[in-house]
C-alpha cells in the first residue's frame, strides 16, 4: 500500500541558487498547510511536499539571520538516514529526487532542488519520541534533581555526558508553541494509547541503536535524538525528519569527555553563543555575528561530510 500511495503521488505530471540562504518559501500556486520553525508542508493532493529552509532557532526563538545552506544538510542528512534505516521500519519518504517532482514545481527548481522530499500523507501521533543515550540537556538537569529522566530511575554518580548504560526512551509532548514537556511513558500512553506507545518506543530504540552504531564508524557520537511518527492506513510509519543536527545531540568522538558539555556539530554551538548574552530568550532574538552564522554553517557541513563521506551537494 505504502508503494502504491508513492507511485500515485509521482504520476502528477541543476541550478545553483545565487543566494545561498532561503529563509522563507513560498510557491505561487501551490498550497501551503504549515510554516514550522524550519520547515514548509505544502499539500500536493495524494501526497506532501517539505522544503527546509535555512532558518535556524534557539530557544524556540527563530533568529533573524539565517544559516548558508543549512536546510539542504538538513533535508539531505534526514534522505541518508530514512534510506539507511528503512530496513529497520518504513517511513514516509516518496522520493528526494527533483527530477521525480510533479511537473508543476519544476519552475521552483532554484528554490527546491536539494532541500526538499515528497512524502506520504499521515496523521501524526501527538508525542515526540526522544531516545538518550548520553546525559544531556534537560535529561541531565532533570538527573541532577531526582537521578531520574522521565521518570526512568538511572544509576547514582553518572556526570554531565555520560554514556547511559543502554538507551533509555524518554517521550515529551509536542507543543506547538514554546517547550516542548517531557513526559513518563505512562502519560505517552494516555495520550496515543498503550499499543501505539509501545510501538514507537520499540522503534525509536531499534533506529537509534542502528544509528548510533553506525555513526560511531563515522567519528561522531549521536547522544540523543528525536523522532515523531504517523498513521498511514492503520500502520505506524516514521515520519518529519531524522537523525538531523537540529533533531539531535551530535558529539565528535575524538573529543568525548564526560563531566561537562560537549562539543558539537549541531546548533548547540550556536545555543553556546547566546548563553553569553544577555538576551532574555523572547523575541526578538539578538542580531548573529557573521563569524557565528559562518561557524554553525560550517558544523551542519561537518557533520554531513562525516556521516555521508560526501561532500553536501548544493
Amino acid at each position: 500500500m505504502l508503494a502504491e500511495r508513492a507511485q500515485t503521488c509521482l504520476a502528477f505530471g541543476m541550478m545553483t541558487t545565487q543566494n545561498p540562504v532561503l529563509q522563507n518559501v513560498d510557491l505561487p500556486g501551490i498550497q501551503k498547510v504549515k510554516s514550522g520553525k524550519v520547515r514548509e508542508i505544502f499539500d500536493l493532493g495524494d501526497c506532501l511536499l517539505f522544503v527546509v529552509s535555512d532558518r535556524i532557532s534557539a530557544f524556540d526563538v527563530i533568529m533573524a539571520q539565517g544559516i548558508p545552506n543549512k536546510g539542504r544538510v538538513l533535508n539531505q542528512i534526514s534522505a541518508f538516514w530514512f534510506g539507511k534505516t528503512a530496513h529497520i521500519f518504513p517511513n514516509h519518504v516518496i522520493t528526494t529526487d527533483f527530477a521525480r517532482f510533479p511537473s508543476s514545481l519544476q519552475k521552483f527548481r532554484e528554490q527546491l532542488d536539494g532541500r526538499s522530499m515528497l512524502v506520504m500523507k499521515t496523521k501524526p501521533l501527538a508525542v515526540e519520541c526522544v531516545v538518550r543515550g548520553y546525559l544531556a540537556g534537560s535529561g541531565w538537569k532533570e538527573y541532577k534533581k531526582s537521578q531520574s529522566v522521565c521518570g526512568i530511575k538511572l544509576p547514582a554518580g553518572l556526570l554531565e555526558s555520560s554514556e547511559l548504560p543502554k538507551p533509555i526512551f524518554t517521550p515529551s509532548t509536542k507543543a506547538e508553541q514554546g517547550h516542548d514537556e517531557n513526559i513518563s511513558f505512562e502519560e505517552a500512553e494516555k495520550i496515543i494509547g498503550k499499543e501505539a506507545a509501545h510501538a514507537v518506543r520499540n522503534a525509536s530504540l531499534l533506529i537509534y541503536q542502528w544509528a548510533r552504531d553506525y555513526a560511531r564508524t563515522r567519528g561522531i557520537i549521536i547522544a540523543d535524538t528525536k523522532f515523531e511518527f504517523g498513521i498511514l492506513d492503520g500502520k505506524i510509519i516514521l515520519i518529519d525528519e531524522a537523525l538531523t543536527p537540529d533533531s539531535s545531540r551530535f558529539w565528535p568522538a575524538d573529543q568525548y569527555k564526560p563531566g561537562g558539555s560537549q562539543p558539537s556539530f549541531d546548533k548547540q554551538f550556536l545555543r553556546d553563543y547566546l548563553e553569553t548574552l544577555t538576551w532574555n530568550k523572547q523575541p526578538p532574538p539578538p542580531p548573529l555575528p557573521e563569524e557565528i552564522v559562518q561557524k554553525t554553517g560550517e558544523k551542519y557541513r561537518e557533520a554531513y561530510r562525516r556521516l555521508t563521506g560526501k561532500e553536501l551537494s548544493v
